[in-house]
């Protein structure tokens, strides 16, 4: 029994080392080198560089009051297309009361002065048709009369152009009517009725009240880094990618760079506009996020191959 196991002892060790022997001898063998294949296509290459930035309107406009006020009616909201001259709101006028309490006391005074006047025109029109007085006299009265009647209508015009914004001269031309400067498409209305608006003026910007914009026209603006602003200029293509429009790319020329950068970051970037070319029937909102891939240098229908499937050995590439 004794001698059994120690033949099955030594074939066990026997069995080991033939496998130890055989695994470090398949270890030492080189694997073969497969090398992968593909057959060149054709296809349009293109160099470029990439800018971040938005698509906004060419033309976009803020339509302010020309007097203060509450807003009393709006006629438009966010989407409707309006005309040059048309109606977006319309302000209910809060007339200062120092202001108002002058102006009518301006008008009491001068419908005062105008009864005194025609009491003394008539009278001495009166002495002038029976050759008592002059005639020079008789002009300085008539002179007078006619004075104090343009002061009434002046002071009424006045007190009514506090009261409602408006007088009897301009019909239906009034500062309470807010209307649109140009042809576009309302974006935003950021006010209600009910809220109170400043005019504008040289102190002022003024409350706006509906921004309107040309869609019609649109141009990307985005910013390059320093490092890639060297290999751009003007009037090269950019080829648009709007992340909310998936699958469409859009054609754009570039048109201006920004001679200064801006520090962002620690980067310092520049900022670039381009002119997007819009197909018919076409619509971008205004305000999406775009990346501009800007075409450096362009080959159509060259014969090509992925770069992986390269083997360089001592060779530097060109395009690098």
């Amino acid at each position: 029994m004794k001698t059994i196991l120690k033949i099955l002892v030594a074939l066990v060790v026997v069995g080991v080392f033939a496998g130890t022997i055989l695994y470090l001898y398949k270890k030492s063998q080189a694997k073969p080198i497969i090398y992968e294949t593909a057959s060149p296509f054709t296809t349009d290459i293109i160099r470029k560089t990439v800018a971040t930035g938005s698509v906004v309107p060419r033309k976009e406009i803020e339509i302010k009051p020309k007097i203060s006020g509450i807003i009393e009616e709006i006629f438009v909201e966010p989407g409707d297309m309006v005309k040059k001259g048309d109606l977006i709101a319309r302000v209910k006028i809060i007339p200062d009361m120092i202001n108002l309490n002058n102006a009518e006391s301006r008008v009491k005074r001068a419908d005062i002065n105008l009864e005194e006047s025609r009491k003394n025109y008539l009278r001495y029109k009166q002495l002038f048709e029976q050759n008592v007085v002059a005639e020079a006299d008789y002009l300085t009265y008539e002179i007078a009369f006619r004075n104090a009647t343009e002061e009434l209508r002046t002071a009424e015009d006045n007190l009514q152009l506090i009261r409602e914004g408006a007088t009897k001269k301009l019909g239906a031309a009034t500062n309470t009517h807010i209307t649109s400067t140009i042809n576009g498409m309302v974006l935003l209305v950021p006010v209600e009725e009910g809220n109170s608006v400043i005019e504008s003026n040289q102190f002022n910007d003024g409350t706006t009240v509906a921004t309107i914009a040309d869609m019609s026209e649109m141009i990307f603006e985005g910013k390059v880094d320093e490092s890639e602003v060297g290999k751009i200029k003007e009037d090269m293509e950019l080829i648009l990618s709007i992340g909310a429009i998936e699958q469409e790319s859009f054609a754009a020329r570039l048109e201006r760079i920004s001679p200064k950068g801006v520090e962002e970051n620690g980067a310092i970037q520049f900022e670039i506009r381009a002119a997007v070319e819009l197909k018919d029937q076409q619509f971008i909102r205004a305000g999406y996020s775009a990346n501009a891939d800007i075409v450096l240098e362009r080959a159509e229908q060259v014969m090509a191959i992925n770069e992986s499937m390269l083997l360089l050995k001592g060779i530097q590439p060109m395009w690098r």
